[in-house]
């Protein structure tokens, strides 16, 4: 079992920035790979980006790309999502997911891939 909890959701204006974190527990957070998803009102949810165990790999949608970064800290169990220039079209849950799947396999944007997932973070992008 692997336990998540995301942090740093709030109200920003269009232009701003906000930093996500998610922490995470229960299982050797350096084994799996990490990712972020989001679901804005009415939609269904989808890929942002993800990294790899290692943090070696990262993989963004073409939405965020660019203006944003994921990071992850191994000896902390925390990983990080750092969005900037923020669009209203961003307004969404935004939910961090763990990947536990085969050792050595590749990063996947596919959220039924991912095992485990956190209660998500509110993020409201004002025009």
């Amino acid at each position: 079992q692997v336990q998540l909890v995301e942090s740093g959701g709030g109200l920003v204006q269009a232009g701003g920035s906000l930093r996500l974190s998610c922490a995470a527990s229960g299982r050797t957070f350096s084994s799996y790979h990490m990712g972020w998803f989001r679901q804005a009102p009415g939609k269904e949810r989808e890929f942002v980006g993800a990294i790899s165990n290692s943090g070696w790999n990262t993989y963004y949608a073409k939405s965020v790309k660019g203006r944003s970064a994921i990071s992850r800290d191994n000896a902390k169990n925390t990983v990080h999502l750092q969005m900037n220039s923020l669009k209203p079209e961003d307004t969404a849950v935004y939910y961090c997911a763990a990947d536990l799947g085969v050792p050595g396999a590749a990063v996947t944007q596919d959220q039924y891939d991912y095992d485990f997932w956190g209660q998500g973070t509110k993020v409201t992008v004002s025009s």
